[in-house]
C-alpha cells in the first residue's frame, strides 16, 4: 500500500512538473508573437497576390512552437534570435512546398542574368539598365517592371545569410554568410564564398550598399529604405532585384577564377 502510494504521488508529481513546463511554452509562445507577425508581413510583402497571409502566419506560428520546444538555453542564444530563425525557416519551407513562384518569372530571371553575363563581356562593364533593356529588346521602363516582378524571387536569399558581424567588413555597408557547414571542408568552402560576397559587395556603389544593408540587416521594409533615399517604393525594388543580379554575377565570375578586371566597381542603377 505505501508503495502504491509513493508511485501515485510520483506521478502527481510528473503530471504537475509536465502541466508548468506546458504552461511556460504556452507563455514564451505568447511572448514572441509579434516576430510571426512581423515576419510573415515582411515576407508576405514581396509575393504575389494570391498568397495568404494568414497562411505565412500559420506557418510562422508552427515554427515558433517549435523553437520553443527545441530551445536549449546552454547554447547561449537568446530564444528570440534563435525563434526568429526557426520562424523565418519554417514560413520559407511551406512556400517552397507550394510552389508558389510563377515558373516564367523564374524562367525570365534566369534570360536576364544571361543578358547581364553577355553585356558585360561585349562591355567591358556592368551595364547601365538602359543598356540591358536594349540587350532584351524592352524599354527601360518594361525593363525596371520586371526587375519589380523579381523581388517576389528574393525573399529566401540574403536575408538568411545576412549578419551584423560582417557589416565592417565590406566598405560602409554589407552582407554576410553564415556558416552553415560543420566539416572542415565545409567550412573553408562556405569562409571562400564569404570573402567573394564580401568583396562584391565591398565593389558596389555606396546607393546600393546602403539599400542592402538597411533592407537586409537592418529589416526596414522597402518604403522605409524609399523614404531613406526619397525614391519610390517600386523604385526601390528594381534598384535591389539589378543589384542582387549584379551581385550573383560577380560572385559566379570570382567562383568560376576569371580574370577580374583590377579596381573593379559594379555599376550603380540609374
Amino acid at each position: 500500500m505505501a508503495q502504491f502510494t509513493e508511485d501515485a504521488n510520483l506521478e502527481q508529481a510528473r503530471r504537475e512538473e509536465e502541466q508548468r513546463e506546458e504552461a511556460r511554452r504556452e507563455a514564451l509562445v505568447m511572448e514572441n508573437l509579434r516576430q510571426v507577425y512581423y515576419c510573415a508581413r515582411r515576407i508576405h510583402d514581396g509575393l504575389p497576390s494570391h498568397v495568404l497571409l494568414e497562411d505565412l502566419i500559420h506557418a510562422g506560428i508552427l515554427g515558433l512552437i517549435d523553437a520553443v520546444r527545441k530551445f536549449d538555453p546552454s547554447k547561449n542564444v537568446e530564444l528570440k534570435h534563435y525563434a526568429k530563425f526557426r520562424i523565418r525557416g519554417a514560413i520559407i519551407d511551406s512556400l517552397r512546398e507550394n510552389d508558389w513562384a510563377p515558373r516564367a518569372l523564374r524562367k525570365k530571371e534566369r534570360e536576364v542574368a544571361q543578358a547581364l553575363h553577355e553585356c558585360e563581356a561585349e562591355l567591358g562593364r556592368e551595364p547601365q539598365e538602359s543598356e540591358m533593356a536594349g540587350k532584351l529588346q524592352m524599354s527601360v521602363d518594361e525593363f525596371q517592371q520586371l526587375l519589380g516582378e523579381f523581388r517576389m524571387l528574393r525573399f529566401d536569399s540574403f536575408d538568411s545569410e545576412t549578419s551584423e558581424e560582417t557589416l565592417a567588413e565590406a566598405p560602409a555597408a554589407g552582407l554576410g554568410v553564415a556558416g552553415r557547414a560543420q566539416d572542415p571542408l565545409g567550412m573553408c568552402v562556405q569562409a571562400e564564398l564569404r570573402q567573394f560576397l564580401i568583396q562584391a559587395i565591398g565593389e558596389l556603389p555606396e546607393r546600393e550598399r546602403r539599400i542592402l544593408a538597411l533592407y537586409h540587416v537592418r529589416e526596414m521594409t522597402m518604403k522605409e529604405v524609399g523614404e531613406v533615399f526619397g525614391i519610390t517604393e517600386s523604385r526601390v525594388s528594381q534598384i535591389h532585384s539589378m543589384t542582387m543580379l549584379r551581385l550573383r554575377s560577380r560572385i559566379e565570375e570570382l567562383t568560376n577564377r576569371k580574370p577580374a578586371r583590377p579596381d573593379r566597381k559594379l555599376g550603380a542603377s540609374h
